[in-house]
């Protein structure tokens, strides 16, 4: 009596209205899910890492003005990594703050953490772009590109007069100045207007 009870629950599980799912299938239906799932989300990780010069403002535009430097330089300098980052290390010297960042990230001041500085020098040495030295750190460090620097105030149109203190502090900053001991704020007017003479304005 037992087994046939045991066969009639059996055959309604199998073939009647309420079905019971076979569990290793369920299992392997929800495991291909999450594998499509975490791919997916795998590409759309590897777009939004994907690396953009114009995205990497800061990065670009210091080792521009680096490379600047150094075809200034004698040849056995712009040709030595070692010499190269004796000079980077003078450049990182800097009083603008994503400048400064940047240097820190690649353990180009004495406060760094870490130490990237001859992903940069080694490839200087033989003239690689810096869109492309920039791409290497992204690899190494994806947070590079993450530094912006913050939006220029016009100085050929301002008019710097009326410009509040620590928007003149700001541009005095951003250019790697500073005003020390200045209390009126007519001395950091003339210390801005100094930059703004330097960058081709003429009337003031």
């Amino acid at each position: 009596y037992q087994r046939r009870v045991r066969e009639a629950v059996v055959s309604t599980q199998s073939t009647g209205p309420f079905r019971i799912p076979q569990i290793p299938n369920l299992l392997s239906q929800v495991t291909v899910a999450m594998q499509s799932t975490i791919f997916v989300l795998a590409l759309l990780a590897v777009a939004a890492a994907k690396y953009d010069p114009k995205n990497c403002e800061v990065c670009v535009t210091f080792l521009g003005k680096f490379r600047t430097q150094l075809d200034a330089l004698d040849a056995s300098v712009q040709s030595n990594p070692d010499k190269i980052e004796t000079e980077l290390r003078k450049a990182c010297k800097t009083k603008q703050p994503k400048d400064e960042r940047f240097c820190w990230y690649i353990g180009a001041t004495e406060t760094s953490a870490t130490g990237m500085t001859q992903v940069v020098t080694k490839p200087m040495s033989f003239h690689k772009p810096v869109e492309k030295i920039c791409g290497d750190l992204h690899k190494k460090d994806a947070q590079i590109c993450d530094l912006k620097y913050e939006k220029q105030i016009d100085l050929k149109t301002v008019n710097i007069k009326k410009l509040k203190v620590k928007d003149l502090r700001k541009i005095l900053e951003q250019n790697g100045q500073d005003c020390k001991g200045c209390s009126e704020k007519s001395e950091f007017v003339k210390k801005v207007e100094a930059i703004a003479r330097e960058q081709g304005r003429t009337e003031l």
